[in-house]
Parts: structure tokens; C-alpha cells; sequence
């Protein structure tokens, strides 16, 4: 990757590392809502590369990629900050599916179906999985959610409290096992779909060639799971805490 006068060659390096681009993109595109074109993406993280070989050093002490894909991402996000990529109605979507979730868990002790969700909220199952894909970037929390602009404020209408801090919230062991359980208790394919994407980073193209379904349906599927977990953490934190009982035989420093 060096000229011969023993420069970086960055019309080389931007050349090798163009596929990156792309694959970030193709993967961000999961929490993205549906108006974003992932061609817009890609364009804002090529930008980001070129940014990256031009910026980069060699013996920075990092290697090339892994400083590319930083810059690569920000360039991405900095694109989208300029429109609105997560629109008030999505939540307010979404925010009827979490309602009807939370509801029929309730009443039947388990996960609804889709079909049960679809005809609670009085729509054809054609009509619900269409809102699933048409709210695609529904986000387990949003940044946003931080931020104190009113009543669609997730945080703010479910975190509510003086003493809360809702990074601290999100973080301390209790709401981790929260939503450790909640992922457990998701349906297999929705849990297959979310293990797929978060830990083994595969892109909804790529999940759905392994579910054997389309990109589309991979997209509901994620929609699905998360609207599922924003409600269990809902509840686990609103949930008062059991009273363990002494366990017998146990003692201190046991």
C-alpha cells in the first residue's frame, strides 16, 4: 500500500477499503427507517474514507481499518443528523404494536403471535407486517430519548424520576438482566434474527439467505423483537422487586 517513493498509496487504500464502506452500510440499514436509500449511506461513507486515508498516519499506533471504520460511521451518522431519519409517526406506530404487545402478554402469559397482534389492532396480518417494514430503524433506545422535547420521549415517559439517570439506568445489572431474559423469551426466529445481526453482524440480505426469507421479512422480524424488548424493559423497570427468601445452608462469605 505504499507508492514507490514510500508514501501511502491512498487511491489504493480507498480502492481496497471501498467494500467496507458498503458493508457497513448494508448493515446499518437495519435502523434505518425505510425512506433512507442505502446508495445516499454509502456515498456519506465514502466520504468518510476518503476522509480516513487522507487523515491516517502511518505508525499512529492503530490500523488502517480499524480507524476507517470509525471515520466511516461518522460520516454515515453525520449524513443522516441533516434529515429526518426518525420520524415522529414511526414511534407513534410503534408505540401502538408495544401497547398491544404488553397487552396480550398479559392476557395470555406468553409472546403474541402475529396474527394475534394483527387482529387485536384491527388490521389484516398483510396490513401489521406492513408497519413492521415501514418502521424499520425502530431503535431499542434512541439518543434522542435522552433529550427532553416533550411526551414522545421514551426515557422520559418510562424512566421517569429525580433521581433517575438514564444512562446509568440502562446500564446497572439489574436492567441488563431485564433485557438479557427478555431476549431469551423472544420467539426462536426473532431471537435467531437479532443474534445474527448483533453478534455475528450479518445485514438483513445476508440473514435472510440463512432464514431462507426475504430481506423484507428479516426486516419485520427485527421491527418485531425490538418493539418486544422495548416493552419487557418498560415493565422491568416499573417492576418491584422480589423478596428472596434465606436459602438454607447458605451463610455469609458462602
Amino acid at each position: 500500500m505504499y507508492t514507490a517513493a514510500g508514501t501511502l498509496d491512498r487511491d489504493h487504500l480507498v480502492m481496497q477499503y471501498a467494500p467496507l464502506v458498503k458493508r457497513i452500510a448494508y448493515h446499518l440499514m437495519a435502523k434505518l427507517p425505510a425512506s433512507v436509500q442505502v446508495e445516499d449511506v454509502i456515498q456519506n461513507g465514502m466520504l468518510g474514507l476518503i476522509d480516513a486515508v487522507g487523515r491516517f498516519e502511518d505508525g499512529m499506533g492503530a490500523q488502517f481499518e480499524t480507524y476507517a471504520v470509525q471515520r466511516i460511521r461518522g460520516a454515515m451518522l453525520d449524513g443522516l443528523r441533516g434529515n429526518d431519519w426518525l420520524p415522529r409517526s414511526l414511534r407513534r406506530e410503534m408505540r401502538r404494536i408495544e401497547a398491544m404487545v404488553s397487552a396480550l402478554e398479559q392476557r395470555y402469559g406468553r409472546a403474541p403471535t402475529e396474527n394475534e397482534l394483527a387482529t387485536a389492532l384491527g388490521m389484516s396480518l398483510a396490513d401489521y407486517q406492513k408497519m413492521l417494514q415501514d418502521a424499520r430503524g425502530h431503535q431499542l433506545v434512541y439518543f434522542e430519548d435522552f433529550a427532553e422535547s416533550g411526551d414522545d420521549d421514551f426515557l422520559d415517559r418510562n424512566f421517569a424520576g429525580d433521581e433517575d439517570d438514564p444512562l446509568e439506568t440502562l446500564l446497572n445489572k439489574d436492567m441488563r438482566d431485564v433485557l438479557i431474559r427478555a431476549i431469551e423469551d423472544l420467539p426462536e426466529r426473532e431471537k435467531l434474527v437479532m443474534s445474527l445481526y448483533y453478534d455475528k453482524e450479518m445485514n438483513l440480505r445476508e440473514i435472510g439467505e440463512v432464514l431462507g426469507v426475504s430481506e423484507s421479512r428479516v426486516c419485520q422480524l427485527h421491527s418485531q423483537a425490538v418493539a418486544r424488548l422495548r416493552v419487557r424493559i418498560h415493565e422491568g423497570r416499573h417492576a418491584k422487586p422480589a423478596r428472596r427468601k434465606p436459602h438454607a445452608g447458605l451463610h455469609k462469605g458462602a
